[in-house]
């Protein structure tokens, strides 16, 4: 490769890693600006909207995207990606209320669906085997930094300019992105075409929506989960869901190939980033939460307690990558939960109140090192395992089902936090009923004019925030069954390594069946 072709490439890699960096890390940069937001344009009622829409959007987008990107070619819709959500980011800023920012939102997930998938299988058409492995790695470290960073960055953007300026900080970024791809990567015109099926995209879509709507809303104030309403909604996203799998097996060209999910290798991939994805959410969430309850923090000082996850995202992702050509898949993957595993049993049954914020530190250290690891390997795993027509559905997928997994994350702990929170107030003595009827799952307690509003006592306030602590502690407790669900899977992916490259040990044991055909 020529200085010419070198400065090119390094461009496209810059370009890629700008544009997967600003998709992912706004699934994340508003949650310490919410607060901001919440008192400039109202609407306390519908704040969940405003993260939800961006999700719902990008959970339903992604496959599309990555089946229009095998179809048609990857560039056109990356860049497509960029300027929607560039669009949607300067719309989010303008917001005059929560009904514009939650629509405008909404089209900032269209671009992310289409950013995010199409990145992975635009790596792995540069580069071949030997170097797709580091690649990955590199670009999983920054999707793990963006996602864990971003309350860190909102908190300080808010606090020196404005909440306007989370969404306005796209602008620059998405421009560089757009200009280094535009010019420096150049795609192959071989690609396949086929016939978009347009029913299985819409069923899907509504499958997922009804999915997406029914977690979002089963519990809140009108939509108990044992309501009709909710119950309707599920109802409803499995009646879609066989309909989709129906059109999808007599669909010419499917919007997602079911044929793929043959391989072991691929299947497992899936799984094992949904629980990933549900485990990562889980403490991203509730750490400060917990930290902010028993520290007595403010909402951006707490934020820094998810900074020793993100550096043990960073390095694994990293050794991730380079090792995916010297070990199997289920070797790293392995390796990777129980890490994992260990983290959350810190966290679940080691960690209490009483727990300095140095050893809290080193388990979040310990987490972070046992996730990161899943952003490069598991795209090598599920990219690499499928033929090169497929590479933008493969991918695309992995983003499905990852996002999939934050969200039944995030609503299941949610609920189970909610509910032994609910099951302790009992046990405060002092306590008003209406009081406790407000606090629902305690987060109202960390700001302090609420707990004036309520009329709480300092003794009060600090039994409940103890009973706080002891919620989020007992859902850590149960996340050490996702890592366990990944072992499971991870055996299944058998043998399978990077193509191209010998797991370690496969030479040797080549070198010694070929000097016994020799004999």
């Amino acid at each position: 490769m020529n200085t010419t072709q070198k400065q090119g490439t390094g461009l496209a890699v810059a370009g890629l890693m700008l544009g997967l960096f600003m998709a992912a890390l706004d699934q994340t940069i508003i949650s310490t600006a919410m607060t901001q937001i919440i008192a400039k344009l109202g609407g306390f009622d519908k704040f969940v909207w405003v993260y939800s829409a961006y999700m719902i959007a990008m959970v339903v987008c992604s496959p599309i995207f990555g089946k229009l990107s095998d179809m048609y070619g990857r560039k056109r819709f990356f860049l497509g990606g960029l300027l929607v959500f560039t669009l949607g980011s300067i719309l989010c800023g303008t917001a005059q209320n929560m009904e514009q920012l939650i629509l405008y939102r909404g089209i900032q997930g269209i671009g992310g669906g289409a950013v995010t998938p199409i990145v992975f299988a635009i790596i792995f058409d540069m580069f071949p085997p030997e170097r797709r492995g580091k690649m990955m790695g590199l670009f999983g470290a920054v999707f793990g930094i963006s996602n864990v960073f971003g309350p860190i960055m909102g908190g300080a953007i808010t606090d020196q300019f404005s909440w306007r300026w989370v969404f306005y900080i796209n602008v620059p970024i998405a421009l560089l992105s757009f200009i280094f791809i535009l010019r420096a990567y150049h795609e192959s015109g071989n690609h396949k075409k086929q016939i978009i099926d347009w029913t299985g995209a819409v069923v899907l879509a509504a499958a997922v929506l009804c999915l997406m709507f029914g977690l979002e809303l089963g519990g809140s104030e009108g939509w108990a989960w044992s309501s009709w309403n909710t119950i309707g909604l599920f109802v409803a996203s499995l009646v879609l869901t066989a309909l989709f799998l129906r059109v999808e097996q007599t669909a010419k060209d499917p919007i997602i190939a079911f044929k793929l999910f043959k391989d072991r290798v691929f299947t497992s991939s899936m799984i094992i980033s949904l629980v990933y994805g549900a485990a990562m959410i889980g403490v991203a969430t509730y750490m400060p939460v917990f930290i902010q309850g028993v520290f007595h923090k403010t909402a951006t000082e707490t934020s820094t307690v998810l900074t020793p996850m993100l550096l043990g995202v960073v390095l694994s992702s990293q050794v991730g990558g380079r090792i995916a050509g010297k070990f199997r898949y289920r070797s790293i993957m392995l390796v990777s939960a129980a890490v994992l595993f260990t983290g959350l049993v810190l966290l679940g049954y080691v960690m209490d109140a009483s727990t300095s914020r140095g050893l809290i530190t080193l388990y979040m250290v310990v987490v972070g090192l046992g996730i990161g690891v899943s952003f490069s390997l598991l795209s090598i795993s599920t990219i690499s395992s499928v033929p090169p027509q497929y590479k933008g559905s493969a991918s695309s997928l992995i983003t499905f089902f990852r996002t999939i997994g934050s969200a039944l994350g995030v609503t299941v702990f949610g609920a189970m936090q909610k509910h032994v929170f609910q099951g302790g107030l009992a046990e405060v003595d002092g306590l008003d009923p209406q009081a406790a009827e407000g606090i629902k799952g305690g987060q109202a307690l960390l700001d302090p004019a609420m707990q004036a509003r309520m009329g709480l006592s300092g003794d009060v306030v600090e039994a409940l925030l103890g009973k706080l602590a002891d919620s989020i502690l007992y859902l850590f407790q149960w996340s050490v069954l996702l890592p366990i669900v990944a072992v499971v899977f991870a055996i299944l992916m058998g043998r399978a390594g990077l193509e191209g490259v010998k797991p370690k040990g496969a030479e040797e044991r080549a070198k010694t069946a070929a000097a016994g055909e020799g004999r």
